[in-house]
């Protein structure tokens, strides 16, 4: 009878182990996947600024006062537009 024992108890002993290792790594891999739902929230947040800060970058009277003030460009009056249909034909306003 001893001779089943002590086989079942190195079982029994090497099982708990693996228990204990596994509710470890387990509880590791948690641990893991809270981090990085918390560091996808603060991604998701600077994503929707980066959105908001590209909207801002791209208003109309921004690009128009950036290609006046640094490009010197200005708006041309009508005598300089020339409509160009698809057809090839030009007119003046």
């Amino acid at each position: 009878m001893s001779r089943r024992i002590v086989p079942l108890t190195l079982l029994l002993v090497a099982l708990a182990v693996t228990v204990v290792h596994l509710r470890h790594y387990s509880r590791s891999l948690f641990t893991e996947l809270q981090q990085l739902k918390v560091e996808r929230d603060a991604l998701n947040t600077e994503w929707g600024k980066l959105l908001l800060e590209e909207g801002a970058w791209s208003q109309h009277r921004r690009i128009e006062r950036t290609a006046r003030t640094r490009l010197h460009m200005a708006m041309p009056g009508p005598e300089q537009m020339i409509i160009v249909y698809s057809n090839g034909n030009t007119e003046r306003p």
